[in-house]
């Protein structure tokens, strides 16, 4: 159980952080001659409307802390993470400064302000955050506020996380000793550490010695049974429980999240958690490609015009692609090829230039048209995948949808690339395109899908505009 100096002091940062925020409003309210007049103190007409914006105000700001900030006395979050989660949250309660203004017409809030208030909400909360950090630290290693630690395994992944938190006595921890998996792991153990008993002894070891928390260091995909166990003794004692798995085991717990259903609790795996980021990209995909289309509407009837008057066949090009979750969809381009372009790719397999994947490319195609190899040089081919972004079968950044026979004969970590929308450009598209080996062009795609942000797809855009005016890798 959480000790009450331990809450009381969880609760007293929650409420600094909002009186460190009353007061910056404060400040840029009474002491900035543009919005009081010349006098700081001079008198202002109140008005009822006015209380309903400082309470709209209020309520922002602390959901915007209780949602971007972890309030928990937990030893193990990072000072980098702490600083991150504090830089989001007043990032945030700046720009509902900005929106609130706006909505009560306060015209006296204007940039300067704000980037005063930022400033000063940021820079008082970082240094609260590195004084609580500092006396914390120096209490720890002088032997007050620690914790007794009993680490449950007997294994090299056991040795190093002990060796790990023993090399950082800011912590605050004290290892009581370890539990062994079983009497071959006890008997086997040469590092450094107590062994106080095995995982069938566990009851015991905690009956008898000092125990406020335990790290778990069992592999999970044999030991699963043990972990429940552990977990259960730990809930009926109040004592916190940590699992370390191993760096194999780790990716697997990025995603976790607990929901319930029916009253039965589900922990649900790989579960998009990014849910803001996730609608601000189908804004910026809807907003983006609507815009586009309605500018470059002469460009695209110019092109329809040319390829209709220098080519026989239609202007566009539909075909079945693979989307998210191997959804179907028909993908639609600028028609660059001659008309049995398909039927005619069978002839030249043995040419293509992807030699490692199901992917055909073909530097000096027979089959691309005049104005096909401009515009497809230029990338305007692409352009019509608009109305695919509008329609919200693709996205502007994400991977490209591949052919359904490309797909079958994906190897198995090739897939993972269907697990997101397909989109206009990726970092294959600014990496070069053609001049990329299939595997590699896999493997962005995974790094992408591993990375993602809302950021990485504007960083993307951004660099995609010099690619296609230069024409990198473009065939």
């Amino acid at each position: 159980m959480i000790r009450l100096r331990h809450k009381v002091l969880i609760h007293s940062f929650r409420l600094l952080d909002q009186m460190i925020l009353v007061a910056a409003a404060a400040f840029i309210i009474y002491f900035r001659p543009e919005i009081r007049g010349a006098s700081p103190f001079s008198q202002a007409t109140y008005r009822m409307s006015d209380t309903v914006g400082v309470l709209l105000l209020a309520l922002g700001w602390v959901g915007i802390f209780a949602y971007c900030i972890r309030y928990k006395a937990d030893r193990f979050v990072a000072l980098r993470t702490q600083l991150k989660d504090l830089l989001k949250a007043t990032t945030l309660a700046s720009f509902w400064l900005v929106i609130v203004s706006g909505i009560f017409s306060v015209k006296s809030i204007n940039t300067l302000n704000i980037l005063l208030f930022w400033s000063m909400v940021t820079a008082a909360g970082v240094i609260s955050r590195l004084m609580l950090r500092v006396m914390l630290m120096s209490a720890r290693r002088s032997g007050y506020n620690y914790r007794f630690l009993l680490v449950i395994g007997a294994n090299n992944r056991a040795s190093e996380v002990a060796a790990r938190i023993d090399a950082r006595p800011e912590l605050g921890y004290k290892i009581v000793g370890f539990v062994a998996e079983n009497a071959a792991a006890r008997d086997s153990w040469t590092s450094q550490g107590e062994i106080l008993g095995t995982l069938d002894e566990l009851q015991g070891v905690l009956k008898r010695e000092r125990v406020d928390e335990m790290i778990v260091c069992l592999p999970v995909d044999s030991r699963f049974s043990d972990i429940v166990k552990v977990v259960q003794h730990a809930r009926d004692l109040g004592v916190v429980v940590r699992l370390m798995p191993d760096l194999q085991d780790g990716s697997l717990f990025k995603s976790l999240h607990l929901e319930e259903f029916e009253g039965e609790h589900v922990v649900t795996l790989f579960r998009e958690q990014m849910l803001l980021q996730l609608l601000a990209k189908r804004l910026v995909d809807a907003t983006i490609s609507l815009v586009a289309l309605i500018v470059l509407a002469p460009l695209m009837l110019v092109v329809a015009i040319l390829i209709k008057v220098t080519s026989p066949g239609p202007v566009f090009f539909a075909q079945d692609r693979v989307g998210m979750n191997q959804r179907r969809f028909r993908i639609y381009k600028f028609r660059s090829m001659v008309i049995d372009a398909e039927e005619r790719k069978k002839e030249l397999q043995h040419l293509n230039e992807i030699a490692d994947g199901p992917a055909f490319k073909m530097k000096d195609d027979p089959r691309i048209t005049r104005i096909g190899r401009f515009i497809r040089k230029t990338s305007i081919d692409e352009l019509p995948q608009l109305f695919n972004v509008l329609h919200g079968e693709m996205s502007l950044v994400g991977p490209r949808p591949p052919l359904p026979d490309e797909v079958k004969r994906y190897e198995w970590l090739f897939r993972k690339r269907l697990s997101v929308k397909p989109g206009i450009t990726c970092v294959w598209q600014i990496s070069g395109r053609s001049n990329t080996t299939f595997e590699r062009w896999m493997e962005m795609d995974n790094e992408y899908i591993e990375n993602w942000s809302i950021w990485l797809d504007m960083k993307i855009l951004i660099k995609t505009i010099p690619a296609v005016l230069l024409g990198r890798g473009a065939s």
